[in-house]
Order: structure tokens, then sequence, then C-alpha cells
């Protein structure tokens, strides 16, 4: 790292902190040359490849706005949303990986969905695993039936 004074090439990590949930890291430098002090901050990368080929940054907001729109008329809170897709970053920051595909991060968005709000989490699926007819969306609410059937939940078998 160089000093932002002096430009000497070499400084010393006086103090490190995380801070942002851990997701940054601020660390107090010293430079041998000026023993002028400065603050760094760091942080992983995590880009996102778009089908058109170019690669962005990660985004939570991106991720809220997406879901938001599944989300419309349910009852899931502003809250609960950035909490989905914090858990979703993390997901894919545990994966290990600089770079991912932006069709992982829609499927890695259908878990924490789903545990949500089965109705929006069907309106998302239905894009990000490319329902094209009436079959897909019954064997999609099959699924879910037999799972919550599986955990204990009581479903109700039809709407009206």
């Amino acid at each position: 790292m160089h000093c932002p004074f002096c430009r000497h090439p070499d400084s010393r990590v006086v103090d490190s902190r995380t801070s942002d949930d851990g997701a940054t890291i601020r660390r107090r430098r010293q430079c041998p040359n000026c023993s002028r002090r400065f603050s760094t901050s760091e942080t992983a990368s995590l880009s996102v490849l778009k089908r058109s080929g170019v690669s962005e940054p990660f985004s939570r907001a991106k991720v809220i706005s997406g879901v938001r729109k599944a989300c419309q008329g349910r009852p899931v809170s502003d809250d609960q949303l950035a909490m989905l897709a914090q858990r979703v970053e993390e997901s894919i920051r545990s994966s290990g990986q600089a770079e991912i595909d932006a069709h992982q991060v829609g499927l890695s968005i259908l878990q924490p969905l789903q545990e949500l709000d089965v109705v929006a989490y069907l309106r998302f699926a239905s894009v990000y695993q490319g329902f094209d007819t009436l079959e897909d969306f019954e064997s999609a609410i099959a699924r879910l039936r037999a799972e919550a059937k599986q955990n204990g939940e009581s479903v109700p078998e039809s709407a009206g």
C-alpha cells in the first residue's frame, strides 16, 4: 500500500477492525518513511456476470428490487427483503467464487424466498426456472405441498 502523503511503496498496519457486518475491514496504517498515519478500507469484491457478458459488482439493492416485484401485494416487509438479500449475498460469498453468473444469483434467491412467502416464490421461480406451461406451475405447487406435509404443516388443497 503506497503512502498517500509521500508515495513510499510500503506501510505498516497499526490496527484492523471489521465493519459492515464483517464485509469490510478498516485498517489504520503508518508509513515507515514519513511516519504519517492513514486509513484504508478493504472489501472482497463479488462480481455478477450478466448474459450480455458485462461484469458488474453484486448489489443487494438489485436483489431486493427483483424480489420486490414478486412480493407485490404479499405481506412481506422491507426488513424481510433486506434480510433475504443479505442471506443471498452470504450464500454466494460462501461459494468462494469472485464472479458468479447472474442466473445463479436468481437461483440462489429461490430457497430463502420460498421460506419467506410461497406465492412470491412461485412468481419468482416461474421466471428463473422458466415455467412455460400450467403443468410447470402444478408440479411446483405439488412439490411445495409435499414438502409442507413432510414438515408437518397444514396446507389447503385449493383456495376456493
